[in-house]
């Protein structure tokens, strides 16, 4: 099997890669509803035998047109490139997102990054998909231009899910934002993952008896801060149950950037630098403030007693589920 790659638009496209089918959009979360896409696309590569692409854009374009509003991205781009591998595209596009791109013209993007760029043979995008100068290229827009161009145009309608409610990435953050990570899990497919580099902290879980591994999310992540349910995996793979708290640590410091810390069960050992992620299972409780330290550690044995009952009873959602967090 070739290896995934990860690439943008500003390098020639390896010429293995060429006159694939490319499934087109942000992606962002690569949800239930991104992934009706990508499953049509990666059939109609199959039924052709094509590469499977996946043209995405980045940053965000709302960071872009919205500098000054923060956007919770579910998906950074090495988390989506990690989902799209294991859903079995070969390779994540991205075209750098910028204001003079986004003045290009609808026909500029069909030539320049579908045509000449990628020399696609076949696009699969939602409905709603529009692009150009002030949205000018529609669903309608890019069916005509691909019988210009020569490659076909698969529509996709939106996906709903069994409340019978359009899946989004939107939604999705509404809930994140509310810690329903189970519900988010549901629209998801799998269960929400973050990665990032564990760093030094204060080092108060250890002598607590509750070492934990720190890192760091971006500042626009906007997880309701509490105690989740969580399962570890290191960069070499292994995978740990665990108890996370995201927030501003009340009791002992209450202020500065949230943290993400997770104590990893039945591990021990030197984490630091180490890049990981963090899927998260299920919502325990808030952030309170203890009167000291005895009852913050007896809190915390009663989390770590309601993780491990949780997590022992849990079974993938989906396949994808299953690679990333089992």
């Amino acid at each position: 099997m070739v290896a995934f790659q990860h690439l943008t638009t500003t390098a020639p496209l390896p010429a293995d890669l060429r006159g694939g089918v490319v499934a087109i959009g942000n992606f962002d979360g690569v949800h239930r509803g991104h992934q009706a896409v990508l499953e049509r696309a990666l059939a109609e590569a199959e039924r052709r035998g094509v590469p499977a692409l996946v043209l995405t854009f980045e940053p965000h374009p709302r960071t872009v047109f919205k500098p000054d509003l923060p956007l919770f991205v579910l998906t950074p781009p090495q988390m989506k490139a990690r989902l799209l591998s294991l859903l079995g595209f070969a390779a994540l596009v991205e075209q750098p997102f910028t204001r003079d791109f986004a003045s290009l013209s609808a026909e500029a993007f069909v030539t320049d990054v579908l045509e000449r760029t990628l020399g696609i043979t076949h696009a699969v995008t939602g409905f709603d998909f529009h692009f150009g100068k002030d949205r000018q290229g529609g669903p309608a827009y890019l069916m005509a231009a691909g019988e210009r161009h020569g490659f076909g145009v698969t529509l996709v309608d939106a996906f709903r899910d069994e409340g019978a409610e359009v899946v989004s990435s939107s939604r999705i953050r509404a809930l994140l934002c509310e810690g329903e990570v189970a519900e988010a899990a549901g629209l998801l497919g799998y269960r929400f993952t973050v990665e990032s580099e564990v760093v030094g902290g204060q080092q108060l879980g250890r002598t607590l008896g509750f070492p934990t591994a720190n890192m760091r999310l971006p500042a626009a992540a906007t997880l309701k801060e509490g105690i989740y349910a969580v399962r570890f995996r290191r960069a070499d793979g292994t995978l740990h149950d665990g108890v996370a708290s995201f927030g501003r640590r009340p009791t002992v410091d209450d202020h500065g950037a949230p943290l993400l810390e997770t104590f990893v069960f039945d591990f021990s050992g030197d984490l630091y630098g180490e890049t990981c992620e963090v899927s998260f299972f299920g919502f325990l409780r808030s952030e309170i403030k203890f009167d000291g330290l005895d009852a913050l550690v007896v809190q915390m044995k009663r989390d770590e007693v309601e993780a491990r009952a949780l997590l022992g009873g849990v079974k993938p959602l989906s396949g994808l589920d299953a690679s990333v967090a089992f």
